[in-house]
């Protein structure tokens, strides 16, 4: 498969890209900063923004799957997400895309944020409720968009790399625990829904 990863420098999308070159397939890494991104012979890199649609047209044209993973370490008010969003939107418009789009998120934007835990809602009420907003304005967009999506709410990330087993909810409901869960275990569901999608106009929660 051909996957397009946008925000690969770090993080989720770092995790992801490796993953997807372990299993063979050809991956376009879209960052602001690529430098982090170890060189493959089946990797595209380009440097640049989700934001800007000719960035974003480079980077998805004719890939069979889109994986969303940017972050921000900025805890002020952003509009980061849902400028993804809106470029997004009308890029994959222009080219008439038809593949799935996974994004990532986090359990506490959208509806999910009923269901957070009195800890998880602590810290984000704290420190990055400017970002689960706009997250939750990014998932209105795309939702009513139409791209073949679906939003992946992964709980507290963390580097854990323990091959830990985890646990995908693709249902809200009274008593569920998201909790912490491994950038690297979110970036191998992303890498298996990628190959095989079945959970499509669907939100997931991901937890260790």
């Amino acid at each position: 498969m051909n996957i397009a990863i946008i925000g690969a420098g770090a993080g989720i999308g770092l995790e992801s890209v490796k993953q997807a070159l372990q299993k063979g397939h050809v991956v376009t890494a879209l960052s602001t900063n690529t430098d982090q991104i170890p060189n493959h012979p089946n990797l595209i890199k380009i440097n640049g923004s989700a934001t800007s649609p000719i960035d974003l047209r480079q980077a998805i044209k004719g890939s069979d799957v889109v994986l969303i993973t940017v972050g921000t370490k900025n805890k002020k008010a952003t509009t980061l997400f849902s400028d993804i969003a809106k470029t997004l939107i009308k890029v994959t418009d222009e080219l008439n895309y038809s593949s799935p789009v996974l994004v990532i998120t986090g359990f506490g934007a959208g509806e999910s944020k009923k269901y957070l835990s009195f800890f998880m809602r602590a810290v984000i009420s704290l420190f990055l409720k400017d970002q689960y907003n706009n997250k939750t304005v990014m998932e209105e967009l795309i939702s009513k968009s139409a791209i073949k999506w679906e939003i992946i709410r992964p709980g507290m990330l963390t580097n854990e790399n323990n091959g830990a087993a985890y646990s995908v909810i693709s249902k809200l409901q009274k008593g569920i625990k998201v909790g912490k869960i491994s950038r690297t275990n979110v970036a191998h569901f992303l890498i298996n829904e990628a190959e095989n999608q079945k959970l499509l106009y669907q939100y997931v929660a991901l937890t260790n």
